[in-house]
C-alpha cells in the first residue's frame, strides 16, 4: 500500500526501530527493493534523490513505477524524493504522487532554511504529503569539496522543528554520504543523538547509513532514529555480487545485481530491528 511517512514513524518511535530508506538508481531496483519488503512482510522507504536524476531514472518514470508497485504491495510503502534541492522539484514530486519529500536546505542560513521548509510543507500537508528537512550538515566522501561535517545542536533542531513544521528531521551526528576513507567507520556521538531526542518529539532520520558499522546503526535504531538511509552498500554489494556470478548474459547480470541489493537490504532490515507496521 502506497502511504506517507507519519504513521510508519510513529510506530518506529513507540517500538524502538527504524525503517530503512533504499535509495534507487533506475525502474528495476524500485520493483525489486518493494518485491523484497512484500516477502519479509516489513515496511519501505523508496528514496530516489534529486542528484541522482538522469538518463537511468526521472520523477515522472519512478513515480509511475513506484506508485504502482507500492499500491500493489501488501506492506506499507512511501515513495519519497531524497535530498530535494528546491521547492519547485519538491512541488513537482508531491504533484507526480510522491508521498514524502525531503528538502534540504541545510547549507543555507538556519533562518533559509526555516524559511525553505516552510513553504514546503504548506504546499505537501495541503495534498496528504510528508515533508523531511535537514539541520547541520551530513559530508559527503565522494567530494573532497565537501568535507565539512556540521554536528546537529539539541536546540537548533528543537527550534528548527517547531518553526518549519516538518514531519522528520534529518540529523548530523558523525556519519557522511558515500565511502567511508580507508573504509574507517565513523564513530558515532550517541550523546548529541540522546540530546535531540529529549530536546524534540520530531521522528530523527539518519543519512550516510552505509558504512557506518551495524552495532551503530543498530544503537541508532533503539535509541531514536526512525529512518536510516542506505544507497552506496545496496550498490556495492549488487557490484561483489555481480563479480561472483555468471554473467554469460542480460538475465544472468540482472539477477546476479538483484540478489547483492536484497541480501544487503535484508541484512539491513535485520540490523534496525524493523516491524511489521
Amino acid at each position: 500500500m502506497l502511504v506517507n511517512s507519519k504513521v510508519l514513524f510513529e510506530k518506529a518511535q513507540e517500538g524502538h526501530y527504524a525503517i530503512p530508506s533504499a535509495n534507487v538508481l533506475d525502474m528495476e531496483s524500485i520493483k525489486n527493493h518493494i518485491q523484497l519488503a512484500e516477502k519479509l512482510g516489513l515496511p519501505l522507504i523508496v528514496g530516489i534523490a534529486e542528484s541522482h536524476l538522469g538518463s537511468n531514472i526521472n520523477l515522472e518514470d519512478a513515480a509511475l513505477v513506484g506508485r504502482k508497485y507500492a499500491a500493489e504491495a501488501s506492506v506499507p510503502v512511501v515513495l519519497h524524493l531524497d535530498h530535494g534541492e528546491s521547492f519547485e522539484t519538491c512541488k513537482k514530486a508531491i504533484d507526480l504522487g510522491f508521498t514524502s519529500v525531503m528538502i534540504d536546505a541545510s547549507m543555507k542560513s538556519f533562518e533559509e532554511n526555516v524559511e525553505t521548509t516552510r513553504k514546503v510543507v504548506e504546499y505537501a500537508h495541503a495534498r496528504g504529503v510528508t515533508v523531511e528537512a535537514e539541520i547541520g550538515h551530513v559530508a559527503s566522501n565522494f567530494d573532497e569539496n565537501d568535507t565539512e561535517t556540521l554536528y546537529t545542536t539539541a536546540a537548533e533542531a528543537s527550534e528548527f522543528a517547531a518553526q518549519s513544521g516538518c514531519d522528520s528531521l534529518a540529523i548530523s551526528i558523525g556519519t557522511a554520504h558515500g565511502v567511508y576513507k580507508a573504509k574507517a567507520i565513523p564513530e558515532i556521538s550517541f550523546e548529541s543523538l540522546a540530546s535531540i531526542r529529549q530536546a524534540t518529539n520530531v521522528p530523527l532520520v539518519l543519512h550516510g547509513g552505509s558504512g557506518s558499522g551495524d552495532d551503530n546503526l543498530s544503537r541508532c535504531a533503539k535509541e531514536g532514529i526512525c529512518k536510516v538511509n542506505i544507497y552506496t552498500d545496496l550498490y556495492l554489494a549488487a557490484m561483489k555480487s555481480l563479480e561472483e556470478e555468471d554473467t554469460s548474459n542480460y538475465f544472468k547480470v540482472r539477477d546476479a545485481l538483484q540478489k547483492g541489493m536484497n541480501e544487503c537490504l535484508e541484512h539491513y532490515y535485520k540490523v534496525f530491528g524493523t516491524k511489521n507496521a
